[in-house]
């Protein structure tokens, strides 16, 4: 079983080293390559800090909606027992990395390694050098569905970039193979029902079907194995007379 923490941030602005923080943090839980259902999501009161208006256009998280949300140092260690020591898959891990490091840093504990980050971004950028690879564009490429978000957000980016990171792995194809098969053997040791219909066990012809087979095709099969020499390997089915 391998567990893995899709994540994602939003931020007052770009720059953690200039004051700028965390706002909101979205994690979700896949093993296998599949979401569980198990999610961190928070919003955060960057204290002093305003949204930048440019930041608030791309997220949509206001200053003011954010008065009497918890701060950092009230929700850090709830997000740290729910990542545990497992993998984060992050686009463009740099900067969420970053700014969470930053904001661990003022509670006074040690900083995420890289070593147990996966890069999305730097995943895409090999595979499509041409690029271009932004979580959008990559949605876009593979054809996922990002109909439903009207702005950015933690927990939708996260969802997304879930879907993204098993194409990047080229594991959907094998996925989907799987569970094909999956349902075809099912299937097999099942009765076949109809809506509204009991189900019933396909019983065995009483009798053979008559063959299609004329004259003139055993015939011609014939000529053709002889043809092919004392060592066909047709001469070892063919019926000797009795």
């Amino acid at each position: 079983m391998q567990r893995e923490i899709v994540l994602d941030t939003e931020t007052t602005g770009l720059d953690a080293l200039k004051g700028d923080r965390l706002i909101e943090l979205g994690c979700i839980e896949i093993i296998n390559r599949v979401p569980t259902g198990q999610e961190f999501h928070r919003l955060i009161n960057p204290e002093t800090r305003d949204v930048h208006p440019d930041a608030e256009r791309v997220h949509g998280i206001s200053t003011s909606s954010l008065k009497g949300k918890p701060f950092f140092r009230d929700i850090y260690q709830e997000f740290l027992d729910f990542v545990g020591d497992s993998m984060l898959v992050i686009h463009n891990a740099p900067f969420d990395i970053g700014f969470i490091n930053m904001e661990l840093g003022k509670v006074g504990r040690s900083a995420l390694e890289m070593t147990r980050v996966v890069d999305t971004l730097q995943l895409a950028r090999r595979k499509h050098p041409g690029g271009p690879n932004t979580l959008d564009a990559l949605c876009k490429r593979y054809g996922i569905d990002i109909s439903k978000r009207v702005k950015h957000g933690a927990i939708m980016d996260s969802l997304l970039l879930a879907e993204v990171y098993v194409e990047l792995l080229g594991e959907r194809q094998a996925t989907l193979s799987l569970a094909t098969t999956a349902k075809v053997q099912k299937s097999a040791q099942q009765p076949i029902t109809g809506q509204g219909a009991p189900s019933t066990i396909a019983k065995p012809r009483p009798t053979s079907l008559p063959t299609r087979l004329t004259d003139l095709d055993r015939e011609a099969h014939a000529s053709f194995v002889k043809g092919l020499g004392d060592k066909a390997i047709w001469l070892k089915y063919e019926k000797k007379p009795t």
